[in-house]
């Protein structure tokens, strides 16, 4: 069923007029460089410093959870590897299928930046779910692959954030105390 919906985008969705900006906007995910620019943009300005800290906390976790343990435990291989008559449009993934890293840090770092700024988060999570799309589009990933890749990737960057928001509840409250013994 999978691959039937890999090869009827292949028909029926690509076209030499879109696959450029597509190929384009699936390297934007490539070692999440476009997330780590994001949280690099976030860092310069004090009022927006901890939300590139957690941008980067996000990464750092779907990288542990999906790069370094789910693909190597799951051990998916790359439907290009498989489905008979799907076309790779960009290079081999020198890494397994399941689940979607790209997906996976995209969404973990466009929750994070939505739950700490709503009017910039809304563009995040578009372009997550267009580099998530685009990995279909280009061959590299199963849709349970970017399915799961985008859940983990929300439930990552939402649990940074409630820890986050609980340690400095934490720092907040031993300050009032210090405060108060003063």
């Amino acid at each position: 069923m999978e691959g039937e919906i890999l090869l009827w985008i292949q028909e029926h969705v690509r076209s030499a007029a879109i696959t450029p900006a597509v190929e384009w906007i699936t390297h934007l995910g490539d070692t999440a460089f476009i997330w780590i620019l994001m949280a690099a943009v976030f860092f310069v300005f004090p009022r927006t410093r901890e939300t590139g800290l957690r941008v980067i906390a996000a990464l750092l976790g779907s990288l542990a959870v999906n790069n370094l343990i789910l693909k190597n435990l799951v051990a998916r291989v790359r439907p290009y590897e498989v489905i008979e008559g799907l076309e790779l449009l960009i290079e081999r993934q020198p890494d397994w299928s399941f689940p979607s890293g790209h997906s996976a840090a995209s969404f973990a770092a466009a929750t994070v930046i939505w739950l700490s700024h709503r009017r910039t988060g809304w563009p995040a999570v578009v372009l997550a779910g267009l580099i998530a799309l685009s990995r279909l589009y280009v061959g590299v990933h199963y849709p349970t692959d970017v399915m799961f890749g985008a859940l983990s990737g929300i439930i990552i960057g939402v649990i940074v954030c409630r820890v986050w928001d609980r340690m400095a509840g934490k720092e907040n409250e031993r300050d009032v105390r210090r405060t108060d013994r003063e």
